[in-house]
């Protein structure tokens, strides 16, 4: 049971009592009209009336006692209590003990000046690319005028509920689904300012909105995750063509080295087949040429190819002119 319900139950007892006393205090003149009709003697009727008058004093006092102690009131240190007497406000009270005066005074709410939450939740809404989506939020809130609170809205919780409802569905309808998976914080923030501005009159003070789940449909999802699993191998087959383009141009630069200078390829060459000759495990047959390997585009002689070195050329070309 919280406050208001146990305030309500005392409430209900003081008029229960109330009632009972003015049914005492109506039916206080006729009773001795009523002991007359029953032809008691005078001794036993002084007694009975003596004793009813007892009972009758007895449950005026009490009943004042028990309203006089209802109006004392212990209110907590986050609490305040907004007073109303003969239905105009007089002002805060609390906290510690106050004592708020029976029937002419009446406290309509407590308000509590600690941080709340508060759970948004909005069925689906249609983003500005028209995607239907499902949004969750909290929203975290704080009264920070308890006057304003009290007086300007009829129930400032439900009223800052439903102002920030039709806020997240706007804010929602103005953004895309890429915005919305990307951009929590600033959406967050965004609402934050809205509802903050809606409140502003009602003394409550929103300090931070936080959007805590997107649900989208799973047909959407299935796409999502195709057009994700396309754009990684576009990005791998990127990779592996840039890779290869380096590779390349390392070759290159490798072929124009050799070709400036043979004794390089020589020694590569040399150390190719070292490496091959070290395969443990393995009978290697290799066929090695009898000319090393140059560089280059190779001469072709007349019978196929073959590599003349400068003097060789001369020689052959004395021989012709002999001839």
């Amino acid at each position: 049971m919280n406050g208001s319900e146990g305030q309500r139950n005392f409430s209900g007892l003081l008029s229960s009592l109330f009632i009972i006393f003015l049914l005492l205090v109506v039916l206080l003149p006729f009773l001795p009209f009523l002991l007359s009709s029953l032809q008691l003697p005078s001794t036993t009727f002084s007694s009975i009336s003596l004793n009813l008058s007892l009972i009758i004093l007895g449950i005026i006092i009490l009943f004042v006692a028990i309203l006089l102690i209802s109006g004392i009131h212990i209110v907590n240190e986050w609490e305040r209590l907004p007073v109303l007497r003969l239905g105009r406000y007089v002002g805060l009270r609390g906290p510690g003990i106050i004592y708020v005066i029976p029937i002419i005074e009446r406290v309509p709410i407590k308000i509590s000046l600690r941080l709340g939450t508060m759970s948004l939740h909005t069925e689906q809404t249609l983003t500005a690319d028209n995607v239907p989506v499902n949004v969750d939020a909290v929203m975290y809130y704080k009264p920070v005028d308890p006057e304003k609170c009290i007086l300007n809205v009829e129930d400032y919780i439900a009223a800052t509920q439903w102002s920030a409802q039709t806020t997240l569905r706007e804010v929602i309808g103005k953004a895309n689904l890429n915005t919305l998976l990307s951009e929590r914080e600033e959406i967050g923030s965004h609402l934050r300012e809205i509802i903050d501005q809606k409140t502003e009159t009602w003394g409550v003070k929103v300090t931070s909105v936080e959007v805590k789940d997107v649900i989208i449909p799973a047909s959407l999802q299935e796409a999502m995750s195709r057009q994700a699993q396309a754009e990684r191998e576009r990005i791998a087959r990127v990779t592996l063509a840039a890779a290869e383009f380096q590779a390349a141009n390392q070759f290159l630069e490798a072929a124009k080295l050799y070709e400036a200078n043979p004794h390089a390829l020589a020694l590569r060459w040399m150390n190719i087949l070292y490496e091959l000759g070290q395969q443990s495990g393995t009978n290697t047959i290799m066929l090695i040429p009898s000319n090393m390997p140059v560089a280059g585009y190779a001469p072709i002689g007349l019978f196929g190819m073959s590599s003349f070195t400068p003097s060789e050329e001369k020689k052959k070309k004395e021989n012709s002119e002999e001839k």
